[in-house]
């Protein structure tokens, strides 16, 4: 018997690439509290890739079948469109100024740091100690610039989805994965990214706007996207649900050993994502009729 039968080669490649990024990712976050965001991007590209050309490695009702990569029905597909137009929209908007960054003063008062530091050496050691350099915000109102950003993505997601609902019949729509399976690919993993950056944003604009303190980071956002790319729209969102409790067995032995060492969340995010494709067919059983039916 191969090891690898039935192009499972691929899928094996896909899965180790995953994993070696998010390994590096979480080293490189827990050591220096943030997530390269080119790492984030390389994973999304190769998932957005993998999901167009598996099935011409893999037979497309094997991929459906068992859930193998992302793959749309023509809903999943409208709102995948929709959410892409929504973006280019919204970085429009941000390269013309009309909306503004978020935290975007950050660079701004490093410059201004950056260029007093000659001024600041001439001072004697007697001299008061310098204020706090970190940058003060209002974090409430930062965030809502990110609200402003996310809205043309929503508002057009659903525009598409209503589109595609009153325009195109219902045989059309349940034969569009069937007929078109690596536009269906590609769109599942647009989905899955969308998804996986979505539930990560939401949950740290309403943390952010309940505590009045930033909650969670965009990196953690950019992470859980480029998971969603490659493993879909469902299993992303189990992984984020089951991340919580690496969390907790972290906390719990702080506790026990009477240590305190904060770390940053992509780790547990991390691991969520491994736990999901560990357990890949034991959610597919359960849950994906939830999405896919």
């Amino acid at each position: 018997m191969r090891p690898f039968p039935a192009g499972g080669w691929f899928i094996y490649l896909i899965s180790i690439v995953l994993l070696g990024a998010f390994i590096a990712a979480s080293a490189i976050d827990l050591e220096h509290w943030v997530i390269p965001l080119s790492i984030c991007w390389f994973v999304t590209g190769i998932g957005l890739v993998a999901s167009s050309v598996g099935v011409y490695i893999l037979h497309p009702s094997l991929v459906r079948a068992y859930s193998l990569l992302p793959s749309a029905s023509a809903d999943a597909g409208a709102l995948a469109i929709g959410a892409a137009i929504g973006l280019a929209i919204s970085w429009v908007l941000v390269a013309t100024g009309l909306v503004k960054r978020s935290y975007e003063s950050v660079d701004a008062k490093s410059e201004i740091r950056n260029l007093s530091d000659d001024s600041q050496d001439s001072k004697s050691e007697t001299d008061q100690p310098e204020k706090s350099a970190e940058p003060q915000f209002n974090h409430r109102l930062e965030i809502c610039w990110e609200i402003v950003f996310l809205l043309p993505v929503f508002v057009c997601s659903a525009a598409a989805f209503w589109i595609i609902r009153e325009t195109v019949p219902i045989a059309l729509r349940n034969s569009f994965p069937t007929q078109h399976p690596a536009i269906a690919g590609l769109l599942g993993s647009m989905w899955g990214y969308f998804v996986g950056c979505g539930i990560v944003w939401v949950v740290r604009i309403l943390g952010t706007l309940a505590f009045g303190k930033e909650a969670m980071g965009l990196g953690d956002v950019h992470l859980m996207g480029a998971a969603g790319a490659v493993v879909g729209p469902l299993f992303v969102v189990v992984a984020f649900f089951i991340a919580p409790f690496f969390g907790l067995a972290w906390a719990g032995s702080q506790m026990f050993f009477k240590k305190i060492r904060q770390i940053p969340y992509g780790p547990f995010l991390s691991l969520g994502v491994f736990a999901v494709m560990i357990l890949h067919d034991w959610i597919r059983d359960r849950i994906s009729f939830m999405f896919y039916r």
